[in-house]
């Protein structure tokens, strides 16, 4: 007799387990230590209401590489932004589902927590409100976040994730978003040859590098400056045009004709690895664009200051152009890239 009360009593409590309140299991999701370089600009205003966190960065990198983002499930985030590149691709034109061609070239994704403005035209202040683009614009992934949800609602591996990062297995387009911006905020770049000699670690720049530095500092860091090597600026340096009639840099964004063709100054840093160049992949090198910055550029209304008062060009020596090439390909993070 006490042996069946003794089984009618677990019966009763699995019963009790299934059908009454569920206690959700308490999961410990630390902070990430984001190791913040020394003499970096002030992380954007946004990281501080989304620290990454341990569960957190690991369900956004999972979504980054979710091909189930795109409607078709060929594309995810890591098919354009690819870490050897350091997160941008060899294509001049991004490319998203069923071939489709984008009007720009792809941005890398690096020291994205330093950044005021994100894509070329600075449309996206924070960078939680950017992964929604690229899931519901036609030429990337031609998707919706409600299409995207329903396709991984049912994922074992997305439930424990979402519960380890958020306290319960519930997924909403605010968490995918948080979950993919906590893993860029980690995709932080400063151990290049440039940051070693500049940290003083015996390591030291070569002649042609140190020129090409000086070179650098005389005609280039008026707007590659700061740290990440931008100044975050948006500006016309009369580029050739991208013959895509909905492209007006900038002026997509203001509606102001003294932004026209205005792009973000983008960063040099592993400059080496993010060919072709340009808003929409207009240069195939470097030597490229200093050749065309050499030989004078576009005129416009609203072109630079800069090239303005130099009649509409940089002049560089062909000495100078091969130093400059050097000092850049000393901003490569090889760390970072994987190499």
């Amino acid at each position: 007799m006490k042996r069946i009360l003794s089984i009618l009593s677990v019966v009763i409590l699995l019963i009790s387990c299934n059908n009454d309140y569920y206690e959700p299991i308490a999961y410990d999701n630390p902070n990430i230590s984001l190791n913040i370089p020394s003499g970096f600009p002030e992380l954007n205003n946004s990281v501080n209401s989304n620290r990454p966190t341990k569960y957190g960065v690991e369900l956004g990198e999972k979504l980054f590489n979710e091909k189930r983002l795109s409607a078709d499930n060929t594309v995810s985030c890591s098919s354009c932004h690819i870490q050897a590149n350091a997160f941008a691709d060899t294509n001049a034109q991004a490319i998203g589902i069923l071939g489709r061609k984008g009007i720009r070239n792809t941005p890398p994704i690096q020291n994205m927590l330093f950044m005021k403005f994100y894509n070329w035209d600075g449309n996206i202040l924070q960078l939680e409100k950017q992964p929604l683009v690229p899931i519901i614009t036609h030429e990337e992934m031609g998707s919706s976040i409600l299409e995207v949800i329903g396709k991984i609602k049912g994922d074992s591996t997305y439930k424990d994730l979402f519960r380890k990062a958020f306290g319960d297995e519930v997924m909403t387009p605010e968490r995918i978003y948080k979950s993919i911006a906590q893993y860029e905020y980690t995709l932080i770049s400063a151990d290049s040859k440039y940051d070693q000699v500049k940290r003083n670690e015996g390591i030291s720049f070569t002649e042609n590098e140190a020129q090409g530095y000086q070179t650098f500092q005389q005609k280039c860091s008026s707007c590659h400056s700061t740290a990440l090597f931008t100044d975050q600026s948006f500006r016309n340096i009369g580029f050739p045009l991208n013959p895509d009639t909905n492209e007006a840099g900038r002026g997509r964004v203001t509606g102001l004709p003294v932004d026209y063709m205005s792009f973000r100054v983008p960063s040099l840093r592993n400059v080496e690895y993010t060919a072709p160049y340009g808003s929409f992949g207009q240069f195939a090198t470097l030597r490229a664009v200093l050749d065309y910055l050499d030989n004078g550029v576009l005129d416009a209304n609203n072109l630079d200051p800069i090239l303005k008062s130099n009649g509409n060009r940089i002049p560089l020596t062909e000495q100078e152009k091969v130093n400059l090439i050097l000092f850049m390909k000393t901003l490569s993070d090889r760390k970072f890239v994987g190499k």
